[in-house]
C-alpha cells in the first residue's frame, strides 16, 4: 500500500476517532451540565427565583447583546465585568457584612484577621454546598439561607440600578460602556438577575458528591474557594509534555523524509491566457464586497477600542445611545466572520470552474442570487441587532430577527437559517462546478477531494449553531456554539485553504502533483488531529465535566505541533515568488501567504498555546490576553489569508491588466505593521497587566473599573491608535487598490472584469 493511500486512511480514522470522542463528550456535558433548579426558596419555602426566571432571564441577556457586554463563565466581551465573578464578589462581600454586623457589630473589614478568616469559613460552607433536592413531583429545589437571599437581595438592588437609568451609577454605565437604560424593563431586569444568579450559583455550587464546582472552581477567588483543581495542574503540564513530544516527532518525520526538488517553471504564466468564464467573472463582486466590509469592520474596531477609554462617549458625543458598545462589538467581530468567508466563498466558486474547465448550465445566474442573498442577510442581521439592543423587540422576535448574544453567532435565528441556506446554494455551485473534476481521477485527485470535502463541511457545519434553542441551558449551548466557531472556522475552512493553495502552486507550475497531494494529506491530517478534539479547549470552565479538560488540553497541545515548523513553509512560499519572470504578476498574493505563515506561528501558534493549557486559562480566560491571541490569529491568519486568495483569483480576472503594484505593497506592510503594533503595543501589555491583577486579588478585580480604567491600562489601550491607523492606512491601501482596477477596467473596455464591473458592481 503507498504512503499515499496510508495517508489517507489516517486521516479518515482520525476524523471518525475525533468525533465519535467530541459527541460522546457532548452527551456527558448535556447529561452532567448544571441544573436549572424548578425554584430556588427560602427555608420558609417562598420562591427567590424560579426556573422559568432564570430562562427568561437568558432570553433578556442575550437580547441586550449577551457575551457582547461583559461575559458569563469568562466568554464574551472586556469593558464590562465578567458578570458571574462580579456577582460572586458582590454577594460574599455582602454576606460577609450581613454576618459581620450580626456576629461583632462591626463592618468586615474592621474585624481582626483570625475573625475574619472564621467568617470566610463560614460562607464557603453556606454558598459551595449543594442543596439541589428532587421532590417526588420531578421538581427540583435549592434551599438558601437567610443570610444569602440578603446579600442576594443586595446584588439584586445594585443590578436593577444599573441595568436601568438610575443617575447614581450613570458613572460606572460609562466605565462599562453600557448606555443608559440598557433594559428599560424592570421585569426584564428581575428576570436578568435570576439569570445572572444562576451562572453564579453554578460557579460557585460544588457538584455532588465532589469538591470542585460546576465549572471546575473557575473563576479564581481564593475567599470563596475557588482555587485551581487538581485536574487543571497535572493536565497543563501533561500538555507541555505533549507539545515537547509531538515537535519533536514531527522535526523527526520532516527531516528522514525526502524531499523532492521543485519544478522547472513554464517560461509563460500557465494562467495568463485562461480566459474566466461568465461565472467567474461575477465573482469579482464578491471580493468588492469583501473589501467594503473590511473597511468598515476597521471602522467600528476603532470606535469600539475608543469605548474601553471613553466609555459612553466618543470624543464628547453621546454615541452609545445611537450605537451601543455592545452593538458596534457585535458588528466589528460579525464583520470579520462576514468579510473573510466571502473570499473564501468567491474562491471556492472560482477555482471550482477552474480545476473542472466546466460552466454549468445558470451557473452565473446562481452566483448573482447567491451574492445578493449574501447581502441580504449581511445587512438584514446587522440591522436586526441593532433593533434587539435597543429593546425594540420583544423577546420572541429579538430570538428570530435580532440578537442571539451568542458571540460570533449573535445573528437572529432566522438570519442564521437563511445563512445556513445560502452556504448549501454555494456547495450546490461548488458541487455542479466541479463534478467533472471529481470524475476525472487524475493526479491531483486526493487534492481535489479534500478541497470538495472541507465544502461540504462548511457548507454543513454552520448549521451545528442552530442545535440551541431559546432556552438550551448554556452549557450545552456553549458547546455547539464552539463547533461553528472553531471547527467550522478554525478547522475546515483551514483544510480548504490548504488545498486551495496547493492546487493554485500546482496550475502555476511550482509544485509537483505528488508533492501537493502528500503535502495537503499530510498536513490535514496534523492540522484535524489537534484540532477536531482540541475544541475542547474552549469548555474547561463552561459547565462541563472534568474529563473535558483532560481531552482538551493534550489535544489543543497538539493543534500547536504542526506550527512549529511552519517557518520552513513561509521560507518556501517566498522563494517561490522569483521562480520565474511571470511570477512578479502574483508576488503580493505570495507575500500574503507568506504572512499567513508568520502569524500562524506567532498569533495561533505562541499566542494561542499561551492561554490554551487549563492552567493558563483558568487565570486569564476573558482577559485581554484572549483578545490577543483572536486578532493575531483571526486577521492575522485568516484574513491575511483570505486577501491572499482574493489577489490570486483577481489576478486570473484582470488578465493583462497592469496593477498598482506600490498600493499593494503599502497595503501589505500597513496590515502587518499595524496589526503587530496593536497586538504588541497594547492588547499583549494589558492583558499581562489584567494577568498580575487575577493572581494578587482575585479574577473579578482584573475585570473591574480599578483595573480597566486604571491610568497604566487607559495608557496601553492609548497605546493602540498608532497600531489602529497604520492598520487603517493598509486597509484604505486596498480598498483603492480595486477602485484603481474597477477605474482602469471601465476606461479599458477590453478587460475580463469589464463585464462584472459595469454591469453587476
Amino acid at each position: 500500500m503507498s504512503k499515499l493511500k496510508l495517508t489517507a486512511i489516517a486521516l479518515i480514522a482520525v476524523l471518525i476517532a475525533s468525533f465519535t470522542v467530541l459527541l460522546s463528550l457532548g452527551s456527558d456535558i448535556y447529561r452532567e451540565k448544571p441544573p436549572i433548579p424548578t425554584a430556588f426558596v427560602a427555608t420558609s419555602g417562598e420562591t427567590i427565583f424560579s426556573k422559568d426566571d432564570v430562562e427568561q432571564g437568558q432570553l433578556v441577556w442575550r437580547s441586550m447583546g449577551g457575551h457582547q457586554l461583559g461575559s458569563i463563565w469568562g466568554h464574551g466581551s472586556y469593558v464590562a465585568p465578567d458578570w458571574t465573578a462580579d456577582w460572586l464578589h458582590r454577594e460574599a462581600s455582602s454576606w460577609l457584612n450581613i454576618t459581620a454586623q450580626l456576629r461583632f457589630q462591626q463592618t468586615f473589614d474592621s474585624l481582626s484577621s483570625d475573625k475574619q478568616a472564621g467568617l470566610e469559613q463560614l460562607l464557603r460552607e453556606d454558598v459551595r454546598h449543594n442543596t439541589v433536592i428532587s421532590n417526588a413531583d420531578n421538581t427540583t429545589q435549592v434551599t438558601l439561607s437567610a443570610t444569602r437571599i440578603e446579600a442576594i437581595e443586595e446584588v439584586s438592588r445594585h443590578y436593577l440600578s444599573l441595568f436601568g437609568d438610575d443617575p447614581e451609577l450613570s458613572s460606572l454605565r460609562e466605565q462599562y460602556a453600557m448606555k443608559e437604560g440598557t433594559v428599560p424593563s424592570l421585569e426584564r431586569r428581575q428576570q436578568l438577575n435570576a439569570f445572572l444568579f444562576w451562572g453564579a450559583w453554578a460557579a460557585i455550587t460544588e457538584r455532588p458528591g465532589l469538591d470542585y464546582t460546576y465549572t471546575n472552581n473557575w473563576p479564581f477567588d481564593p475567599q470563596l474557594g475557588n482555587t485551581p483543581t487538581s485536574s487543571n495542574i497535572v493536565w497543563s503540564i501533561l500538555s507541555i509534555v505533549t507539545l515537547i513530544a509531538g515537535i519533536g516527532g514531527l522535526v523527526w518525520y520532516h527531516a528522514s523524509g525526502k524531499h523532492e526538488p521543485l519544478p522547472q517553471p513554464a517560461t509563460q504564466d500557465p494562467l495568463f491566457f485562461k480566459k474566466p468564464t461568465p461565472s467567474q467573472r461575477a465573482v469579482g463582486k464578491y471580493f468588492i464586497t469583501a473589501i467594503g466590509l473590511f473597511l468598515l469592520q476597521i471602522f467600528l474596531g476603532g470606535i469600539t477600542a475608543h469605548y474601553a477609554v471613553e466609555g459612553q462617549e466618543f470624543y464628547g458625543l453621546p454615541l452609545a445611545e445611537i450605537l451601543p458598545y455592545s452593538v458596534t462589538r457585535t458588528w466589528h467581530t460579525q464583520l470579520a466572520v462576514f468579510w473573510i468567508a466571502t473570499t473564501w466563498l468567491g474562491t471556492g466558486l472560482y477555482i471550482a470552474s477552474a480545476l473542472s474547465g466546466h460552466e454549468p448550465k445558470y451557473q452565473r445566474l446562481g452566483v448573482n442570487v447567491l451574492w445578493a442573498a449574501l447581502v441580504v442577510v449581511v445587512l438584514g442581521s446587522m440591522a436586526g441587532e441593532w433593533v434587539g439592543v435597543q429593546q425594540y423587540f420583544d423577546l420572541e422576535m429579538n430570538f428570530l430577527f435580532g440578537h442571539q448574544g451568542y458571540e460570533y453567532i449573535d445573528l437572529g435565528r432566522v438570519w442564521q437559517v437563511l445563512l445556513l441556506g445560502g452556504l448549501l446554494i454555494w456547495l450546490g455551485l461548488v458541487t455542479a462546478a466541479i463534478r467533472p473534476a471529481l470524475k476525472n481521477q487524475g493526479e491531483m485527485g486526493p487534492v481535489i477531494w479534500v478541497l470538495y470535502s472541507s465544502c461540504i463541511a462548511i457548507g454543513l457545519f454552520y448549521g451545528a449553531g442552530l442545535f440551541m434553542g431559546k432556552h438550551t441551558n448554556l452549557a450545552v449551548a456553549e458547546y455547539w456554539r464552539w463547533w461553528v466557531v472553531h471547527l467550522w472556522v478554525e478547522g475546515f475552512f483551514e483544510t480548504f485553504a490548504t488545498s486551495v493553495i496547493a492546487l493554485m502552486l500546482v496550475r502555476l507550475g511550482l509544485i509537483r502533483n505528488r508533492s501537493a497531494n502528500a503535502a495537503v494529506l499530510f498536513t490535514t491530517l496534523i492540522f484535524l488531529t489537534g484540532g477536531l478534539i482540541g475544541t475542547l479547549h474552549h469548555l474547561y470552565f463552561t459547565g462541563a465535566p472534568t474529563s473535558v479538560v483532560a481531552w482538551g488540553a493534550i489535544f489543543s497541545a497538539l493543534e500547536v505541533v504542526p506550527l512549529a515548523l511552519i517557518g520552513y513553509e513561509a521560507v518556501e512560499s517566498f522563494r517561490m515568488r522569483q521562480a520565474a519572470p511571470w511570477m512578479i504578476r502574483y508576488r503580493w498574493a505570495i507575500m500574503f501567504f507568506v504572512a499567513t505563515a508568520f502569524w500562524n506561528l506567532v498569533g495561533a501558534g505562541v499566542l494561542g498555546f499561551l492561554i490554551n493549557p487549563p492552567i493558563a486559562l483558568y487565570f486569564i480566560q476573558g482577559l485581554n490576553t484572549t483578545a490577543t491571541h483572536a486578532h493575531a490569529a483571526f486577521m492575522g491568519v485568516y484574513g491575511m489569508l483570505g486577501i491572499g486568495l482574493m489577489l490570486f483569483c483577481t489576478r486570473g480576472l484582470t488578465g493583462q491588466m497592469q496593477w498598482n503594484e506600490k498600493l499593494l505593497k503599502g497595503a501589505f506592510w500597513s496590515l502587518n505593521i499595524g496589526l503587530a503594533a496593536m497586538v504588541f503595543m497594547s492588547l499583549l501589555p494589558v492583558g499581562i497587566t489584567q494577568f498580575f491583577a487575577v493572581i494578587e486579588n482575585g479574577y473579578w478585580f482584573a475585570r473591574s473599573p480599578e483595573v480597566i480604567h486604571s491610568p497604566l491600562v487607559e495608557t496601553l489601550v492609548w497605546m493602540r491608535i498608532p497600531g489602529d491607523v497604520i492598520f487603517g492606512i493598509g486597509g484604505l491601501f486596498m480598498g483603492l487598490f480595486f477602485f484603481d482596477i474597477i477605474k482602469k477596467a471601465l476606461s479599458a473596455k477590453a478587460s475580463p472584469v469589464e463585464e462584472v464591473v459595469t454591469a453587476e458592481v
